[in-house]
């Protein structure tokens, strides 16, 4: 079965473009799930995301995306606690997750935990320098 998704209704710095993925029957509903979830992310309806998204980790905690996204939603929502051992999750699963190192480091930053972020931004500029520059600008802010 195919899963189509908009990448720009998920990255607003996209082109509207879209991706197919061909999936196995027997996880196409957790696909369209997902893709759901991302939707809620994107309008900014993070309570309903965080539901969902702890439904996908639970139906597949093999999955670093929904983990990652899960402490997204945490964060947004002020839930840095809980928004750490999802990106915990995340990294645990894929080690060098550039996203989720961005969003780990973001968190500490909220937290005040400044000496953290630093740590973070050390692991994350290797590997994807866009996203280390908006760590390293949300350390020197300090939020």
């Amino acid at each position: 079965m195919k899963v189509t998704f908009n990448i720009s209704d998920f990255d607003k710095d996209k082109d509207s473009k879209t991706l197919t993925v061909n999936v196995p029957a027997d996880l196409a509903d957790q696909f369209q799930s997902f893709d759901q979830t991302l939707q809620a992310k994107a309008a900014k309806r993070y309570p309903d995301a965080i539901v969902s998204f702890r439904r996908a980790v639970e139906s597949r905690p093999d999955y670093p995306e929904a983990w990652n996204e899960l402490g997204f939603a945490l964060r947004q929502t002020g839930k840095y606690d809980d928004a750490l051992g999802a990106y915990d999750q995340a990294l645990k699963l894929r080690p060098n997750f550039p996203e989720a190192l961005e969003y780990l480091g973001e968190t500490y930053v909220k937290l005040g935990r400044l000496a953290d972020a630093r740590a973070i931004l050390e692991r994350l500029t290797p590997l994807d320098a866009a996203r280390a520059k908006e760590l390293d600008e949300a350390i020197r802010v300090g939020h």
